[in-house]
């Protein structure tokens, strides 16, 4: 059976209140440029907010005026979307913690994943965010899931736990000398 491939995501949407609380939210707090709205084509009642999240792809809200923000936690249940992660460049994640306190927005403060930093939040309506700070740049011509996917494979070789930054090195170490090598 052939398979639908995927080139990467068009957008995501989410239910959100009113239009303020997204607009205070997704432009004023993560700083995503509005692109434009547009009634949802699907229901009259709701309007269609698009943002940019940085690579030009699409982060969009669904809003009535109607709707009031709730803060209550998406439920952690099959089916449910447990968070977003969004990539922020390492400048942005040293100064993200002091910036969210600002907003008056509770976080987890950094946490180490091996691979990468994080920090956690809940957005106005209970949606879990991640911000992501890789801890790497690939080498040219490869992509970090390269890097990921040579690195998961060294460490399940070598019986480790999780990717640790040993992995990461050697993976880069390694895709470095692929490019690097004499063509014969």
């Amino acid at each position: 059976m052939r398979k639908l491939q995927s080139q990467g995501v068009h957008h995501i949407t989410l239910n959100g209140a009113d239009r303020q609380t997204s607009m205070d939210f997704w432009e004023g707090v993560l700083g995503m440029p509005f692109v434009f709205e547009q009634p949802n084509l699907d229901d009259r009642d709701v309007h269609h907010l698009y943002f940019d999240p940085g690579d030009g792809r699409l982060i969009t809200i669904f809003t009535r005026e109607d709707r009031k923000p709730d803060a209550t936690k998406n439920p952690n249940e099959p089916g449910n979307l447990h968070h977003l992660a969004f990539a922020v460049s390492r400048a942005t994640y040293n100064l993200a913690v002091e910036r969210l306190k600002e907003h008056d927005i509770a976080n987890t403060g950094e946490i180490d994943r091996g691979f990468m930093d994080s920090i956690y939040f809940r957005e106005p309506l209970g949606q879990l965010i991640e911000l992501a700070c890789y801890k790497f740049d690939p080498p040219a011509g490869f992509t970090h899931s390269d890097v990921l996917r040579l690195a998961h494979h060294m460490r399940v070789e070598r019986g480790d736990y999780a990717i640790a930054e040993v992995h990461l090195a050697d993976a880069i170490e390694e895709l470095t000398a692929e490019i690097g090598s004499p063509q014969t």
